[in-house]
């Protein structure tokens, strides 16, 4: 991994918690990051991104962004664009990449057409009812870390998963449940880095609970997916740049019992923090977490470049 230090002797920035349900989370991934960045000496300042964030970015003085933020506001392309107005570098996606893949009605879409399998779906308004047949996953369009998702076995679930997932405002999508495994791909510079097999502990899939309390969770790495192994991470990368994520982004799919690959969904800001699925693949790989946030800063940029008619005489 290529690590040139691009940012050493600037001011650091970290952006934290934030406005979504994921909060909590963000700030794990905030802690974690700043170890990292001080531990090769970097001087940073974790900057709450509420809706003060303008003015304390500005009040900073940080001359780039580490953006730990996840979930609406923050990995959506909102502060994303906020970013651009203000002339920071920032990690991660920019505001088209973000906002696509927030939005996972649009992900499904984008990657259909580039000819990736994903499951088969209906788009809901709020209080619409889904017809699809059982079994089905009900999920907000615009939400991450597993918030408001249920799988309804038959009429008797409908109702509570229904329930969970309008606690989230807009709309639902209603998806064929992919009976198999769930894997999950770490991208990074475009290249699949490593697949892993994501086991939930008393739970069916990877609930929120599930995802953020140790000893939740049984990882398999590499996942064992024999001759099709390099077929998943291949239809990882093609998603990551389908939706024209950057850096890098972590692809989850599930695998049917025939061992082919149904994309769930691209995150563009997946977890840094303790329990992160990422850093876990990226140290499969080869690469320690403290290179893995410097590279990540490395890697720092801004998306739109301004243009400037020149006035005639």
């Amino acid at each position: 991994m290529r690590i040139e230090g691009r940012y050493r002797g600037q001011r650091v920035g970290i952006l934290t918690g934030g406005l979504s349900a994921e909060r909590e989370i963000s700030r794990r991934s905030a802690s974690a990051v700043q170890g990292a960045l001080q531990r090769r000496g970097y001087e940073t300042e974790c900057i709450e991104g509420d809706r003060l964030v303008a003015r304390s970015l500005a009040e900073s003085g940080v001359d780039v962004v580490f953006n730990a933020l996840h979930g609406r506001y923050g990995e959506d392309g909102c502060v994303q664009g906020l970013l651009e107005v203000l002339r920071l570098p920032y990690t991660g996606s920019g505001v088209q990449a973000s906002s696509l893949a927030m939005d996972k009605w649009l992900t499904k879409k984008v990657i259909e057409s580039a000819g990736i399998p994903t499951p088969e779906a209906d788009l809901l308004a709020p209080d619409e009812a889904p017809k699809r047949p059982f079994p089905m996953v009900v999920k907000p369009r615009s939400e991450g870390s597993s918030n408001g998702v249920g799988i309804a076995h038959g009429p008797a679930d409908l109702a509570g998963v229904l329930a969970g997932a309008r606690a989230f405002a807009g709309d639902l999508i209603a998806e064929d449940f992919i009976a198999g495994r769930e894997v999950t791909v770490a991208v990074f510079d475009g290249r699949p880095l490593a697949a892993m097999e994501v086991i939930a502990l008393g739970d069916e899939f990877h609930s929120w609970e599930v995802k953020y309390t140790a000893g939740r969770e049984e990882f398999l790495l590499p996942a064992p997916l024999g001759e099709r192994y390099s077929e998943v991470l291949a239809v990882a990368a093609a998603t990551h740049e389908a939706v024209q994520a950057s850096v890098y982004s972590r692809v989850d799919l599930r695998i049917d019992h025939q061992g082919n690959p149904f994309v769930l969904e691209c995150n563009t800001l997946p977890g840094l923090h303790e329990l992160g699925w990422f850093p876990r693949m990226a140290a499969h790989a080869g690469i320690e977490f403290d290179d893995l946030i410097e590279g990540l800063l490395d890697r720092a940029d801004l998306g739109v470049v301004e243009t400037i008619r020149e006035e005639g005489p």
